[in-house]
């Protein structure tokens, strides 16, 4: 039996839950933003902001620019957590089958329900009907047999359309699908755009087209042969080949653990102003290691730097001679890694990643320090801050100005709750 997969998507999902709970801006521009910051950034904007110009990530000032009558509502990101979990039900109403691909998208296999429910089209528009009651959130759904298929019929054509949905298949990719820019493929970022156009690849249907191994040899001549995986990957997608599942719940497998900030850059210009924030980083890092049950011996720290007419960024790991997720050991390694390769300009980013993850079941002992004490002290004091909260116990170094360890606490995601 073919397979009936959706990719259902919330359309302007911060900003329509916002203009829910604020009847009064039915028909304003609205934008979720932080109203007091100018150089903060647009994080949603609704249909009518979209068409006064406003984009995502534009800086709210820009924005304001743009659209004067603009309405900024600052973010309440566990409100939004919970309105996406209440549309996870809704769709749980209609199949058992749903994973999360982000707060606002999910994927649906009903395959299973179209007895039950009627065609694929009618569950899609029941779906809709559902969610926009119960949440003042329009949904745009992508249907296909495969969830590759679903994600490129929302993001290419759904959501262009004044119904939201629409069904991409093996019938139609060829005429739909495939005259499309190159771009327009789903993980087709502009710097991978820009390899395609130089290998006179201008289309999805290019590579469709294409012999596997004829795509390979291209792609091994502009990338090295290192890319045949990638290759592979690009060749299925365009042909809309995806033979993944849809996996109830989300993922099981934690491949990296991350922290990263943007930053005002006039605030960072020293080490001792750096450092504080670094530390915080570090901490949130080993943190939500030890929560997961892994240690990491990779890792990694990226960085961006201007001086207002010169810029440079630079990401760049290190091995340690044993997993770990203590401070002190990723702290020194991250410290180390910085200082070789910051050019000495203000900071506008910085972001520390573990890596090459293994479970910390087993770890190696130490003859000159008592790991296994370490590592009690660390979970001791993970505790009080799960239960009393991040600012229970916090280094003296985030009492300095340039630490956000308070700011942070009150936020999820880093946006206000």
């Amino acid at each position: 039996m073919r397979r009936v997969i959706m990719l259902a998507d919330g359309q302007s999902f911060y900003a329509s839950v916002e203009k829910a709970a604020h009847p009064e801006c039915r028909d304003k521009p609205v934008a979720v933003g932080d109203p007091s910051r100018k150089s903060g950034i647009i994080l949603a904007a609704c249909p009518i902001a979209k068409a006064r110009g406003v984009t995502t990530a534009e800086r709210v000032g820009e924005a304001q620019a743009k659209c004067p009558d603009l309405v900024v509502i600052r973010p309440r990101m566990a409100t939004y957590i919970a309105v996406s979990l209440l549309i996870t039900e809704i769709y749980e109403s209609f199949t058992d089958q749903v994973e999360p691909y982000s707060i606002d998208e999910q994927f649906l296999d009903v395959t299973g329900s179209i007895a039950l429910f009627g065609t694929a089209e009618e569950i899609a528009r029941q779906i809709q009907t559902r969610v926009h009651l119960s949440t003042g959130v329009w949904s745009r759904v992508g249907i296909g047999p495969t969830k590759i298929l679903a994600k490129m019929a929302t993001d290419n054509f759904a959501k262009k359309r004044l119904e939201g949905i629409y069904t991409l298949s093996n019938d139609n990719i060829e005429s739909d699908l495939w005259p499309l820019p190159v771009y327009r493929m789903f993980m087709v970022a502009s710097r991978m755009s820009g390899h395609f156009m130089r290998m006179g690849i201008r289309t999805i249907g290019d590579i469709a087209r294409l012999d596997l191994g004829e795509f390979k040899q291209r792609l091994r001549y502009r990338m090295g042969r290192q890319s045949d995986i990638q290759a592979e990957y690009y060749w299925q997608t365009a042909r809309g080949i995806d033979p993944s599942p849809v996996v109830a719940g989300m993922r099981s497998q934690i491949k990296v653990i991350n922290n990263g900030r943007a930053l005002k850059w006039n605030l960072y210009k020293t080490i001792e102003d750096i450092e504080p924030l670094m530390i915080e980083l570090v901490i949130e890092v080993c943190r939500r290691a030890r929560k997961y049950g892994y240690m990491g011996r990779v890792i990694g720290v990226g960085a961006a730097e201007t001086d207002g007419s010169r810029s440079f960024d630079f990401g760049r790991q290190m091995s340690l001679m044993r997993p770990t997720y203590l401070e002190h050991e990723v702290g020194s390694a991250v410290k180390k890694l910085f200082l070789e390769h910051w050019q000495g300009m203000p900071l506008t980013q910085l972001h520390i990643t573990l890596t090459g993850l293994s479970g910390d079941e087993t770890y190696q002992l130490d003859l000159f320090e008592d790991r296994e004490k370490l590592i009690r002290c660390a979970k001791t004091i993970d505790a009080i801050k799960e239960r009393f909260g991040l600012t229970a116990i916090i280094r003296a170094s985030s009492l300095q100005k340039t630490a956000q360890a308070f700011e942070r606490a009150a936020q999820i995601g880093g946006h206000w709750a």
